[in-house]
């Protein structure tokens, strides 16, 4: 398949102006909503390893800006950056705004 087909290669995705602006929640369940996670199940418990890496990358790929605010936090992204299961254009996009994930990564 030609690169500039592929739909991850041209999709828009949103990346915040600043980490501090995620301020989502620590801790907790978080139900996300219909166009985040057309899943069954939409509740993440945040104190599950796999269920935070799971939900941030749903919210990473299909979130817009106002998602990421709303439903990430700084602290728990940074902690969990280097395990985040993301396609490569998404995470250069946020590694070229945010350089020190990627140093994080490396």
């Amino acid at each position: 398949m030609d690169r500039a087909l592929n739909y991850a290669n041209i999709r828009p995705y949103a990346v915040p102006r600043a980490l501090e602006e995620l301020t989502g929640p620590a801790d907790g369940i978080v139900m996300l909503p219909g166009w985040l996670d057309w899943s069954p199940r939409r509740s993440y418990d945040l104190s599950d390893p796999t269920a935070l890496r799971v939900m941030y990358e749903q919210v990473i790929q299909e979130g817009r800006e106002q998602d990421l605010k709303a439903y990430l936090n700084i602290d728990l992204l940074v902690r969990i950056w280097p395990d985040l299961i993301l396609p490569v254009r998404v995470r250069r996009l946020w590694e070229s705004r945010f350089t020190w994930l990627r140093d994080q990564v490396a």
